[in-house]
């Protein structure tokens, strides 16, 4: 069984620091439920959940990280799927959503290399900095923002994004557990209570569609 480690609240000057680790358990609220058996499902153009897969022209080469844009109007971000010599994935929970579970992601700077933003992105939010990239999914991932999502996040940015572009990368970790910190760099607001290593099986099951899509690509690097 995967193990665990999580942030908890201490104070209001101090808000989080890591607990000491511990093994998951059924009964625990932040405990992935309901593994069921994992296929692969084929690629996909469109599905019903608003995700379409926005392929690169044939010339792009899957280590090239490229730059073409992704649809307009949509905010251009990078996901993160970290896995361990054991080949499970790295995923954790959200401080503001309890429960809710992911793998890293996050928004790309203006200028900035989408494999270079997941790189920093991974150090950001966990602290990781020993990781090698593996591979990349060759073409943006887009998926639309529920409505009541798009105003508040559209309010708080002073955008108008319809939803996000996602470019996803494949990272090997090199480093030592200890390596792991979910205050992550220190450079930004802490966004995860807790982590684990996981399976395929375990992350599909969150049920976000584009994790079934990631991981078909990566699918030979996970066996």
């Amino acid at each position: 069984m995967a193990l665990r480690r999580s942030v908890f609240l201490e104070s209001p000057l101090v808000r989080r620091k890591l607990q000491a680790l511990k093994k998951p358990t059924p009964s625990s609220p932040f405990y992935p439920l309901n593994f069921g058996k994992f296929t692969y499902p084929p690629l996909l153009s469109q599905c019903s959940s608003g995700i379409s897969f926005c392929s690169l022209s044939s010339s792009s080469s899957s280590s090239s990280s490229s730059m073409e844009a992704p649809p307009e109007g949509y905010r251009r971000n990078v996901g993160i799927c970290l896995i361990n010599p054991s080949k499970k994935i790295f995923a954790a929970s959200r401080i503001d959503i309890p429960g809710s579970w992911q793998m890293p992601q996050g928004g790309i700077d203006d200028g900035e290399n989408p494999k270079d933003a997941a790189i920093r992105e991974l150090r950001e939010e966990t602290g990781v900095t020993s990781a090698e990239v593996v591979a990349e999914v060759p073409y943006w991932l887009t998926y639309d923002f529920p409505p009541e999502v798009r105003e508040k996040v559209n309010r708080e940015w002073g955008t108008d994004w319809k939803g996000q572009a996602q470019k996803w990368f494949l990272l090997k970790f090199t480093g030592k557990e200890e390596e792991i910190d979910l205050l992550g760099d220190r450079s930004e607001k802490t966004e995860f209570f807790e982590w684990s290593w996981l399976s395929p099986e375990q992350v599909v099951d969150f049920k976000k569609p584009v994790y079934k899509e990631v991981l078909v690509v990566f699918a030979a690097h996970l066996q």
